[in-house]
């Protein structure tokens, strides 16, 4: 595995030579680690469902992997352009639709 570094912003993380987006460091620890149980338990669910063949298995893994990293704010508007209600409205609204 290769090198892991924060960009000089903080924005983003360099992993390997390629630059993923950070997630929020205003996230409660709590709600991240919740946040990653799912989008954990989802990318196995993603495996399972193409093991399986079930394409529509994996659609709906895949769209909670989706929620589980906007919540995170790894994808979605970028959290660094967003005041802190709107970081936590979208972080809330991740965890309730992927603690139903």
């Amino acid at each position: 595995m290769g090198d892991t570094a924060r960009s000089d912003d903080g924005h983003h993380l360099l992993i390997g030579g390629r630059r993923w987006r950070a997630s929020d460091p205003e996230l409660p620890e709590e709600v991240r680690r919740r946040l990653v149980h799912h989008l954990m338990g989802a990318r196995r669910a993603v495996g399972a469902a193409r093991r399986a063949g079930d394409r529509e298995g994996e659609r709906q893994a895949r769209a909670r992997v989706h929620t589980a990293k906007t919540g995170l704010g790894e994808r979605g508007a970028p959290w660094w352009e967003q005041p802190l209600p709107d970081r936590r409205a979208r972080w809330e609204r991740a965890l309730r639709a992927l603690d139903t």
